[in-house]
C-alpha cells in the first residue's frame, strides 16, 4: 500500500494488469502515462480496499 501511495504522491500513475481472488497486479508508470517503470504484486487487504474496482489511477 506504501509503495503506491508514494508512487502516486510523485505523480506517477498505475494501472491493473490482473486480479487473482485475493491478489493485484499492478503496473507503475511514469508520470506521463508513458512506459511501465515497475510492478508491483500483492494480497495487502489495505491495497485491495483502496484499488477496490478501479483499472487505474485515473478512474
Amino acid at each position: 500500500m506504501e509503495t503506491l501511495r508514494r508512487w502516486t504522491d510523485v505523480g506517477g500513475t498505475w494501472r491493473v494488469h490482473g486480479r487473482r481472488r485475493d491478489t493485484l497486479i499492478i503496473g507503475l508508470y511514469r508520470c506521463d502515462g508513458g512506459e511501465e517503470v515497475d510492478r508491483l504484486i500483492s494480497a495487502d487487504p489495505d491495497l485491495l480496499r483502496y484499488v477496490g474496482d478501479r483499472t487505474d489511477s485515473e478512474a
